[in-house]
């Protein structure tokens, strides 16, 4: 396991701290190496939630390591099989992913929280995109931010690389929570304990979907489900647990999940 990576497994839950000092930085090495863990998380069945943080208290993450830039590593370097900082373009990846912001998250750590299911920040986080300053782009943050902020907003951000908030970025819904920094991961935890309560192929049939249907309209995201499209949403519905989960119910017990 690599020093800058670091895993912990807490029941069904896998914490993930990125931790380079002085601003945990990601270069091609560490993304590489996030994205073996995050393949694993996926491909696991006893994992159910991924929370990815920083270490420290200043940085969530700075983005590329313009270090590793400026020694020669190509902005388009081999990040691994889920993409930049390992899991924004990992396929098939039907479990959620918390990040949980413990400081300033610019650039591409900025875009892993825009990557990520849910998000929850500490209240002295910061969010912004200075790509443009060092001669590139956001282009992960280029195309989600418009998608989840109003175009104004947004083209602010991209245009000026101006800083937001974490309660700001909370007030246009773009996080889910900010709280102090020292109940972020007590925060985190409880919402990742939220979801294992459900069924697992509930959760990730979600999460195909959502994924499947994201630019659909009504019509078509029928369509896409009900065509076989989402093959998890077939096997939920005729799988084990939706036959256990009314006889829970019925029988006033906590369901016992399979995942089958």
């Amino acid at each position: 396991m690599s020093e800058a990576v670091k895993v912990v497994r807490n029941g069904g839950i896998l914490e993930i701290t990125l931790d380079r000092p002085k601003a945990n930085a990601i270069d091609a090495e560490t993304s590489r190496e996030m994205s073996r863990v995050f393949a694993e998380f996926r491909d696991d069945p006893e994992m159910r939630v991924a929370i990815l943080s920083g270490g420290g208290e200043k940085f969530f993450s700075a983005g590329w390591d313009l270090n590793a830039a400026a020694d020669g590593e190509d902005y388009e370097a081999d990040y691994g099989e889920g993409g930049f900082g390992g899991f924004t373009e990992l396929p098939e990846l039907n479990k959620p992913v918390i990040v949980a912001v413990n400081g300033i998250a610019c650039g591409g750590g900025f875009e892993l929280a825009l990557a990520a299911d849910l998000v929850v920040a500490a209240e002295h986080a910061q969010f912004f995109l200075p790509e443009i300053f060092v001669g590139v782009i956001p282009d992960a943050g280029t195309i989600r931010l418009p998608k989840m902020l109003p175009r104004a907003i947004a083209r602010e951000m991209l245009f000026t690389g101006r800083r937001m908030s974490a309660e700001e970025a909370a007030n246009w819904g773009l996080i889910n929570a900010v709280v102090p920094l020292d109940q972020l991961m007590e925060k985190a935890r409880e919402t990742a304990n939220e979801i294992i309560q459900a069924a697992p192929l509930a959760i990730g049939s979600i999460k195909q979907l959502l994924r499947g249907t994201e630019g659909l309209g009504t019509d078509e995201g029928f369509a896409y489900m009900r065509d076989g499209k989402a093959p998890l949403y077939k096997q939920m519905l005729t799988s084990e647990d939706a036959e256990e989960g009314p006889k829970a119910f019925a029988e006033k017990r906590d369901p016992v999940w399979k995942g089958r």
